[in-house]
């Protein structure tokens, strides 16, 4: 399978170093010296990286055959995509690939069908599973633990406990009705 794991930006230097966004929780292990990646476009690769270095707080990477500024430009905007096992994990038990969690069905912890995870949307603060309601609609649901109980690959679903109002088709009012609360939030 393959992932993008990074995109090229602008050359650095004179001598064909470039930056690159990071797309990837683990650039050790897939932008490392001797990596080979292929290109979208796919007519700039295949790229094997020679070295890399972090400036700045940057990623640099140099890539073979690459020597200049121009040959580095060239490669700009360049998505770089890695070979990946299907069955590979991550190392740290809690996190998931995207491509893991793409169909996955999503149900509540009561057995609720909500719908099928469509897309992972990764976003500054946290990401969000894009999922596909039954009836065509999405609801957008923050993968943090407190609202994403279990992700079970063997049984292909994510089980959420949704706060009030995250996946009701009612409004705020209609569910705190239903509670007996007040629909004013009190802080």
């Amino acid at each position: 399978m393959q992932l993008v794991v990074a995109r090229i930006g602008r050359a650095h230097g004179i001598k064909g170093e470039v930056t690159v966004e990071v797309r990837t929780d683990e650039p050790e292990l897939r932008l490392g010296p001797g990596a080979v990646l292929a290109t979208d476009p796919a007519t700039a690769g295949p790229l094997t990286i020679e070295s890399g270095r972090v400036h700045s707080g940057r990623l640099l990477l140099r890539f073979e055959g690459v020597r200049d500024r121009t040959g580095a430009e060239a490669l700009r905007n360049t998505l770089l995509i890695a070979e990946v096992d299907p069955d590979e994990r991550p190392e740290d038990e809690d996190e998931y690939y995207d491509h893991q969690l793409i169909d996955l069905d999503v149900v509540t912890e009561d057995g609720q069908h909500v719908g099928r995870i469509t897309e992972i949307s990764h976003l500054p603060t946290q990401d969000l599973f894009v999922v596909e309601r039954p009836d065509g609609s999405e609801v957008f649901v923050p993968f943090v633990e407190q609202i994403v109980t279990g992700i079970d690959l063997e049984e292909q679903r994510a089980v959420i406990d949704p706060p009030p109002g995250l996946i009701d088709d009612r409004g705020d009012d209609e569910v705190a009705a239903d509670h007996g609360a007040s629909s004013r939030n009190e802080a």
